[in-house]
């Protein structure tokens, strides 16, 4: 059983983090959707307190649609809402492609970038876990004020001043020690999203940050509208490439309507 943290009540709702992440991620829209939904916010495989995959071959992105199929049937979930964030959010929407879920949303997926995008987005992470890895310390020191939160999180987040800087100090230490990383970084810069009219009869969400400067392109929501017509398509303001930290109560908003039915 993947590592979790299990909240709330009501229809219960899946939340997938991306890479290099955790399941706090989640924490600040948590609390605010424990009271209409039972959350179960989940370490993806080799990454927070998740041991990695099992396998010596590569990981794809259907190699965590796998393991999350594999999480449903044993937690004893009959196709939950599924809500996912980067990576996560490419996981989700290929949870419903597979039938596997009642809705899915993803907040600032990837897929839906060109080759020059997604060298872009793998190249920025890939410093960011050199950083993590190698001057992880001086990080932590600097994410201590909110001058440095600004400088040192802005890439991640719209309004990094407002980051607890605890959670940002956890962040690091995981993002660093995470065994999946680097077998996960290549498929995840080569995922495309394809098909979108597989998803139809699916209720999907895609919301994106304003201020993402991780997927900085504004042509990826413009493709994303393309490929999936009938998707509700929702901006959030001031919002970066993780808004759940940005924005709790629109992100919990927006994930509650998205699961309502």
């Amino acid at each position: 059983m993947l590592v979790h943290d299990r909240l709330g009540d009501g229809p219960p709702l899946v939340l997938i983090h991306g890479i290099g992440a955790r399941r706090g991620a989640w924490d600040p829209v948590v609390q605010q959707l424990s009271a209409e939904r039972e959350t179960f916010a989940v370490d993806t495989p080799g990454f927070g307190d998740s041991p990695p995959l099992a396998t010596t071959g590569p990981l794809t992105i259907d190699s965590y649609v796998d393991a999350f199929e594999q999480f449903f049937a044993d937690a004893g979930l009959d196709r939950p809402h599924v809500a996912g964030n980067s990576m996560g959010g490419g996981i989700a929407l290929e949870l419903a492609r597979r039938g596997a879920v009642a809705s899915a949303t993803a907040l600032s997926p990837i897929g839906f970038w060109n080759r020059l995008e997604s060298s872009y987005s793998r190249a920025s992470l890939l410093l960011t876990r050199f950083l993590a890895v190698r001057a992880g310390g001086l990080l932590k020191r600097g994410i201590g004020s909110a001058v440095g939160r600004q400088l040192l999180l802005g890439q991640m987040y719209g309004q990094p001043g407002k980051i607890d800087p605890t959670a940002a100090r956890l962040d690091v230490d995981k993002l660093a020690s995470a065994p999946a990383f680097d077998a996960t970084l290549p498929a995840l810069g080569a995922y495309q999203f394809a098909h979108g009219e597989q998803l139809d009869g699916v209720p999907i969400t895609i919301g994106w940050g304003t201020r993402d400067r991780l997927l900085v392109s504004p042509s990826q929501p413009r493709r994303a509208q393309a490929l999936l017509p009938h998707a509700r398509h929702v901006p959030l303001a001031r919002c970066g490439h993780l808004p759940m930290a940005d924005d709790p109560r629109a992100v919990a908003d927006l994930l509650l309507v998205a699961s309502a039915g």
